[in-house]
């Protein structure tokens, strides 16, 4: 198989629970990481692979991610449950229930970083589970509104002292926008919503 074909190469559907969840968690990570390493590439200019190479700045690295999984969580989470909801008829609480179980298990999945407390691991599933849970207070956002309430908080996790820090959290969510765009696109095209939201109701 050549190079292009590997690249027009049609991804598979998404048909199942579990293969939703994979998409969310390769999609928050995605979304989290490419901008936290990408800014701290732009910040460090010319000594950038001295620092990424340094084990303490890889461990504020790790540490940064993992602060920001469960916001990439959060972010994919609320665009799927945005195209269930479309499907879910009268009944969004009865697609968003199994749809939030659905996203905490991704988080679950993983242990505990060694970078992070107790209190920092627990803390941020709790906030995506009060997130996610608040989504049934009001109908779905456009997919651009969705990384609003998170870009500061997500920027002020950069591996860098404050003090340090260009203001360009603007520019984190103008990725973290079109990201989920793209999430929203790849949805559409690969996801059978009615079977996918049939079989999380019957899980």
């Amino acid at each position: 198989m050549s190079f292009f074909n590997f690249l027009l190469r049609r991804k598979p559907a998404i048909r199942t629970p579990a293969s939703l969840a994979d998409f969310i968690d390769e999609q928050a990570a995605f979304l989290v990481q490419k901008g936290i390493y990408d800014y701290s590439r732009a910040r460090s200019g010319h000594y950038s692979k001295v620092m990424l190479a340094d084990k303490g700045f890889q461990s504020a690295l790790n540490r940064a991610r993992w602060r920001a999984f469960p916001l990439g969580l959060a972010m994919v989470g609320e665009t799927v449950e945005g195209v269930l909801a479309a499907h879910a008829g009268s009944d969004r609480r009865g697609e968003l229930d199994p749809l939030i179980a659905l996203v905490l298990s991704v988080h679950d999945h993983y242990a505990q970083p060694a970078e992070l407390t107790d209190e920092e691991w627990s803390g941020g599933r709790a906030e995506l589970a009060l997130h996610l849970e608040r989504l049934s207070t009001h109908p779905p956002k456009r997919i651009i509104d969705i990384p609003v309430p998170f870009a500061d908080r997500y920027f002020a996790l950069m591996p860098f002292d404050k003090q340090f820090l260009t203001p360009d959290a603007p520019t984190a969510r103008g990725f973290m926008q079109l990201h989920l765009v793209a999430v929203h696109e790849q949805l559409e095209a690969r996801m059978n919503a009615t079977e996918v939201m049939r079989q999380l109701r019957n899980n």
